[in-house]
């Protein structure tokens, strides 16, 4: 007699790996959002210190805003930062900021969500912040 596998029996091991395949897909996309958001935030500390040093040096913060202009000042003449940080996903997302000569705001999107930003503080762009309104 010849053994083999029957159709069920196929149908229903080709299903579950098909669920582990998706919950695996899944899994796999929110930890590279994750990742994104810890280099967003990890950045955003970044740029704070640097922020903080300069007001340090200088005795205010600079003032616009405008992300590339304004941090410019950090990265020219004297070296606060490297360079100016870009977001990961940055065809969808950016940075902002917003300065003046006493207070600033830094803001990025977390794709995973986050609520440290007043509504309309760095426009609809923005749910984590920090800064005078976000966290500090």
């Amino acid at each position: 007699m010849k053994k083999s596998f029957t159709l069920i029996e196929i149908l229903v091991v080709a299903t579950i790996i098909g669920l582990l395949a998706a919950v695996a897909a899944i899994s796999y996309t929110q930890l590279i959002k994750q990742s994104r958001d810890a280099k967003r935030r990890t950045e955003m500390e970044q740029v704070r210190t640097a922020l903080e040093i300069y007001r340090s040096n200088v005795g205010s913060y600079p003032n616009g805003s405008t992300w590339a202009t304004t941090l410019n000042v950090l990265t020219t003449p004297i070296v606060y930062l490297q360079s100016l940080p870009r977001d990961p996903k940055p065809q969808t997302y950016s940075y902002y900021y917003n300065g003046s000569n006493t207070d600033y705001t830094l803001g990025a999107f977390l794709e995973t969500g986050g609520t440290t930003c007043v509504a309309g503080q760095c426009g609809n762009n923005c749910n984590y912040c920090l800064g005078p309104y976000g966290q500090k």
